[in-house]
């Protein structure tokens, strides 16, 4: 911290009052997008097809992003920017794994086990699945434009 109590402009992202911006307005825009989609598309019988599907292309996106970023060189300057403001925040914002704990909660509450625990499997699988997608997807990318 400087004489005015602001922290220095060259330590770490998260104490930088620029960066924490970019990662609240993107936060903001992916959870718009969120609830948007939510809405448009509610829960049936009282499993969110819709948060699922939202978590896993998020997820997706991600692995994408990351490994995009990540092969362009180290995490400074714009590709910092975009990580934050794209990965922690648009992605962050517009996935949720709360409120997939919190629909597989009810289900399990409501004594639908099956339902519940095949829901939670289903999300974590194709979540993981689809990161693993999004990183295979940006190194066919990469390769592709080495070429």
């Amino acid at each position: 911290m400087d004489s005015t109590g602001a922290p220095p402009q060259d330590g770490p992202p998260h104490t930088r009052w620029s960066m924490i911006a970019l990662v609240a307005l993107g936060g903001a825009v992916g959870t718009a997008v969120r609830a948007l989609l939510a809405q448009a598309f509610p829960a049936v019988d009282g499993i969110s097809w819709s948060i699922l599907a939202i978590n896993v292309v998020g997820a997706f996106c991600l692995g994408l992003l990351l490994d995009t970023l990540a092969r362009r060189g180290p995490d400074v300057g714009r590709r910092r920017s975009l990580r934050l403001f794209v990965g922690t925040g648009v992605l962050g914002g517009f996935t949720t794994y709360s409120t997939l704990a919190d629909d597989t909660a009810r289900l399990l509450d409501g004594g639908r086990w099956a339902a519940g625990g095949g829901y939670a499997l289903l999300s974590v699988v194709l979540g993981l699945v689809a990161v693993v997608a999004g990183l295979a997807v940006a190194g066919a990318l990469t390769k592709r434009a080495a070429r």
